[in-house]
């Protein structure tokens, strides 16, 4: 097995972006490693150690040219990934051999790639959340005041609108991406900490000069892009494993909301409601040609059941770590990292699908609607008859006698709800506009006003914060 393929996830090639695979590949990986090797190397040389110019134009010219072959050769050898790649990266620059990881512990160049990434492949899935949220905000707008039966223990309940439950599809979205927000605003470098995080060789190397081993800690940051003012104040020999959970663990809140989402569509699918896209020649089954599966939806929730349950290994990776470090997390973080990464960009890329695509079958979800709303109109149409002059106690009998018959005749008999026709006979009704009591923009209270003020209020200043993104419109092979 060469360097190149032991560090590619099974799950790259499948479910991820391009990008989402670029910013977890090897090529990505390794030359961020250069970089440090050339940001500490700079540093040492503006510091006064014996570092020179020359040296340091051979590394910056060999940032990308990675000899994977030659670095798998002196891994097998070394069963030393990080002495692998000096040795392969002193073999293209071999008049900067001696200085190339000078003072540097791995986890020099391990930790802050891995920080360096986990910030990328946030960034990446923060702003095709935003895509998601913004697209399912269209959709909300277009169908604010579209009347819809809503369901409480998933029976039947007082309506909503078609629009107002995509608004809280994306108001369960935006709480992740407020999280996935907060872990970039958070994420901290973990910069020149040395062996066991004393800085002890640093400290060698500049004559006990403990301003200049702080100095090199801040240059390194600076050189790789990152605030000075955004390091760990003090590390062991690794950056604190908690963050993996903290991190992995905003990632599982999105699947979550992406997973809850995609069921919802699915079960409106089966009341042929809804529908995610369906291209002209897609098939729905081998056996049943009729089908239209709402394959995407399905996918969503398979990866999204995946992310969730990577939620537990990092907290325990991080509850076992021994004192200032213990390589057993080294194996299960090349999987714990990346992998929930990759699945969740898929969801997300199938969420963009999805969420561009939707359609709404008005005429089924109006006739749904309707062969429950009487039911639901019946309080409005007893206390239109009580300021009527009748009887409130003797009109519910009337209701309830004439309710629980209706319901039994739908269920027992597969008949339609007759209640209105029912309480029309009925001449305690006689001077109540029956028809009317059932007009369904009447039963969906605030919630048109609720989308205006959700996509004003949150939606918009999310636009606003990814404006430059939201034109984002992959080709996805969905």
């Amino acid at each position: 097995m060469d360097d190149h393929s032991r560090y590619v996830s099974p799950l790259a090639s499948r479910n991820a972006s391009p990008e989402m695979q670029a910013i977890w590949s090897p090529q990505k990986k390794f030359s961020t490693w250069r970089r440090l090797w050339l940001a500490l190397a700079e540093s040492e040389h503006e510091l006064g150690l014996p570092v020179t110019r020359e040296q340091i134009a051979e590394l910056q010219e060999h940032l990308d040219d990675i000899d994977f072959v030659a670095a798998a050769g002196y891994e097998k050898k070394l069963r030393h990934d990080v002495m692998a790649h000096v040795h392969a990266l002193g073999d293209q620059a071999p008049t900067a051999r001696p200085i190339i990881h000078l003072g540097a512990t791995s986890q020099f160049v391990n930790c802050n790639t891995e920080l360096i990434l986990l910030r990328d492949a946030l960034t990446l899935v923060a702003q095709k959340l935003a895509t998601v949220i913004d697209r399912l905000a269209k959709f909300a707008v277009e169908y604010r005041a579209t009347p819809t039966l809503a369901f409480t223990h998933y029976q039947p309940a007082q309506p909503t609108t078609v629009g107002k439950r995509a608004a809280l599809w994306a108001h369960d979205l935006m709480l992740g991406l407020e999280d996935v927000e907060h872990r970039l605003a958070t994420i901290r470098f973990r910069g020149v900490k040395g062996t066991t995080g004393t800085q002890a060789s640093f400290l060698s190397l500049f004559d006990n000069n403990h301003a200049k081993v702080d100095e090199l800690d801040r240059l390194v940051t600076q050189k790789m892009g990152w605030p000075v003012d955004r390091r760990f104040a003090i590390t062991g020999q690794t950056y604190p494993r908690v963050l993996d959970g903290q991190i992995v663990s905003s990632l599982a809140a999105v699947a979550a909301a992406a997973q809850r989402c995609a069921t919802d569509i699915r079960l409106l699918a089966n009341r042929k409601e809804m529908e995610e896209p369906f291209e002209k020649n897609q098939i729905g089954s081998s056996a049943m040609a009729y089908k239209r599966n709402p394959m995407r939806c399905e996918r969503i929730c398979g990866l999204a059941k995946f992310v969730i349950g990577m939620t537990q290994t990092p907290f325990v990776t991080a509850s076992e770590q021994w004192f200032e470090r213990t390589l057993d997390d080294s194996s299960v973080r090349r999987l714990t990292l990346p992998e929930p990464f990759l699945a969740l960009d898929g969801v997300l890329d199938l969420f963009i699908n999805v969420s561009s695509g939707l359609v709404v079958y008005d005429k089924t979800v109006a006739a749904n609607l309707a062969a429950e709303l009487p039911f639901m109109a019946s309080e409005n149409i007893m206390m239109a008859a009580v300021q009527q002059g009748g009887d409130r106690q003797e009109l519910h009998e009337i209701i309830r006698t004439h309710s629980q018959a209706a319901a039994q005749q739908v269920k027992a008999e597969g008949k339609p709800n007759d209640l209105l026709e029912r309480l029309k006979a009925e001449p305690a009704f006689a001077n109540v506009d029956l028809d009317g009591a059932l007009d369904p923009s009447l039963f969906v209270g605030r919630a048109p006003e609720q989308v205006d003020a959700f996509v004003a209020e949150v939606v918009e200043p999310i636009r606003q914060r990814y404006a430059q993104v939201l034109s984002y419109d992959p080709t996805l092979a969905v």
